[in-house]
């Protein structure tokens, strides 16, 4: 393929818009409650190290993909030319049950935010949910179904609004800002409360911002259309997608904590809402009762098509090695578009209420896959050496044993 000019261009817009729609769904109106409840000093330890911690992370993931040998190598066939046949099926394995999970995820909030909005704000009374989450799965695989340029598209387009309202309800909140936040601050090496506090925030961070699933697809797309010198274009898009997510993300989030007390906070996660749904009864605001699960979708709706972009590249890979590589690729994607929606229709309809335990084994191999498989890989495999970066890379360690550690004391507790 002839190379474009390493010029920014409109196509590089399209994928940093993309990444930050895989990254901030739904979870950013949860991101507020959690963040804020242990006061100021954790969202401030938050905004310092949110760019560090999710640029390098993915640009270490971006760069792993990107020493493949082929244009087209993809994560799992990356991890089959460094870990051989078992290694690279193991890491397969781990990526898409990883991925998987929160794809389902999606497509139950999907399912559950469009029947409450049915009910409580249409007021057309309850449909049949069997129906409801076959069409609105339905919507997302046929989207999906067009390929990966029709996704990064429709993803871009919906970030629009998204970021859009984001800031427009964190401007509006600003009348409301309060000094509760600052009061009864104290910090001490001793406290281990606060410690406590910043340990079980890091998983959280990292996964409000996380955008593994599609950093894989990235790579692919910036060897293809950039051939000699792909790293430094992809590093340029996972950078400024990282400087948008974190600025709009951390000024909604303060602007919301900003309004609130912690103990409103910690009422909201009692109550188990969204900060916009508490918000709309806090302050009594209609107009937020109705934008809330509108916001939610497009939410929810960007990230599964981003997760689904990761997803298949899985589940191809692990059809490719069942059937010795005797599949194409186009039915490859057939199969797996067939079995994604099946299921995920199935488990949108069943509502199970397990998905949050599913969501927690995913999140520490996630964890694992984004800090500390790149790393091994740069410094036990020559042809990643030039990457090595001790300083960075001591960080990322630290960072990424934390949150795993977190993550799993957050599954067994």
């Amino acid at each position: 393929m002839k190379e474009k000019s390493t010029q920014w261009n409109r196509s590089d817009t399209l994928w940093v818009l993309s990444l930050f729609g895989t990254a901030i769904g739904a979870g950013v109106l949860f991101l507020p409650i959690n963040a804020g409840m242990g006061g100021l000093i954790p969202l401030l330890v938050m905004l310092v190290l949110a760019f560090p911690m999710t640029f390098l992370a993915h640009r270490a993931l971006c760069r792993f993909v990107l020493s493949g040998s082929k244009q087209s190598d993809d994560i799992t066939v990356a991890g089959e030319n460094y870990f051989g046949k078992f290694g690279g099926m193991i890491l397969t394995v781990l990526y898409f049950f990883a991925i998987f999970p929160i794809l389902l995820v999606y497509s139950v909030g999907v399912t559950n935010t469009v029947e409450k909005f049915m009910i409580e704000q249409l007021h057309l009374g309850e449909p049949n949910r069997l129906i409801l989450s076959f069409v609105l799965v339905g919507i997302l695989m046929v989207i999906v179904s067009f390929g990966e340029k029709i996704v990064v598209r429709v993803m871009s387009a919906l970030v629009f609004p998204f970021i859009a309202v984001l800031l427009l309800i964190a401007l509006w909140l600003i009348p409301q800002w309060n000094g509760a936040l600052f009061s009864n601050i104290e910090f001490s090496f001793t406290d281990s409360n606060l410690w406590m506090t910043l340990w079980l925030v890091m998983p959280v961070m990292v996964f409000a911002f996380n955008h593994s699933p599609i950093i894989s697809s990235l790579a692919v797309h910036c060897k293809e259309t950039y051939g000699k010198d792909p790293e430094a274009k992809a590093s340029k898009i996972i950078a400024r997608s990282n400087i948008l997510m974190i600025v709009v993300v951390m000024f909604f989030v303060f602007s919301c904590a900003l309004c609130l007390s912690p103990s409103d906070l910690l009422e909201a996660k009692n109550q188990n809402i969204s900060i916009l749904t508490y918000l709309a009864e806090k302050f009594h605001t209609p107009f937020i009762y109705y934008v809330a699960p509108i916001v939610a979708f497009i939410a929810m709706g960007k990230s599964f098509f981003g997760h689904y972009l990761g997803a298949r590249e899985g589940l191809n890979r692990i059809l490719f090695d069942l059937s010795s590589n005797k599949l194409s690729l186009s039915l490859a994607n057939k199969i797996t578009a067939i079995i994604t929606f099946i299921i995920a229709w199935l488990v949108a309809y069943k509502n199970p209420s397990v998905l949050g335990i599913i969501e927690s084994i995913g999140g520490p191999i996630l964890a694992i896959i984004l800090f500390i498989m790149p790393l091994y890989a740069i410094y036990r495999f020559e042809a990643l050496h030039k990457y090595k970066a001790p300083a960075q890379n001591i960080f990322i360690l630290v960072l990424g044993l934390i949150t795993i550690s977190a993550s799993i004391n957050g599954l067994i507790g």
